[in-house]
């Protein structure tokens, strides 16, 4: 009983080890961007964010949502093979948002952990005001 026992002790610990070591693992370029000064007229600004593979089996971004609907991340449609990259656009829309902002993106995945955060930063300098005549 106890080899049998043991036996199966051993095969789950092997098999949970396997499936571990093949989990895809996401490597960041970079986890914030910094848009600086932007204008309020010039309308939309984006940032690619770069994701890399360096797991052994594909990742899978299930979802990315903003902290407020004026921020829209783009997620790749594909699974990203192990080794290669992709991008998650993050586009930040300025009109009617005069001053700093700071917006948080959580993008959710296959990988572990399976979720992270991006952040966006920048100041928006607002539309000029035009003259009566």
């Amino acid at each position: 009983m106890i080899r049998l026992l043991t036996l199966i002790f051993v095969a789950v610990m092997t098999a949970s080890s396997a499936f571990a070591s093949g989990a895809p693992k996401i490597k960041l370029t970079e986890k914030s961007f910094d848009f600086g000064t932007i204008r309020e007229a010039d309308g939309e600004v984006s940032h690619d964010f770069v994701i890399e593979n360096i797991g052994d089996s594909p990742l899978i971004i299930t979802s990315a949502s903003a902290s407020c609907g004026c921020t829209t991340p783009l997620i790749p449609k594909e699974p990203v093979k192990k080794g290669e990259k992709a991008t998650i656009r993050v586009t930040y829309n300025p009109a009617g948002r005069p001053g700093e902002f700071s917006k948080d993106i959580t993008v959710r995945s296959n990988a572990k952990p399976s979720k992270f955060k991006l952040k966006i930063t920048g100041t928006v300098l607002p539309k000029s005001k035009q003259k009566s005549k």
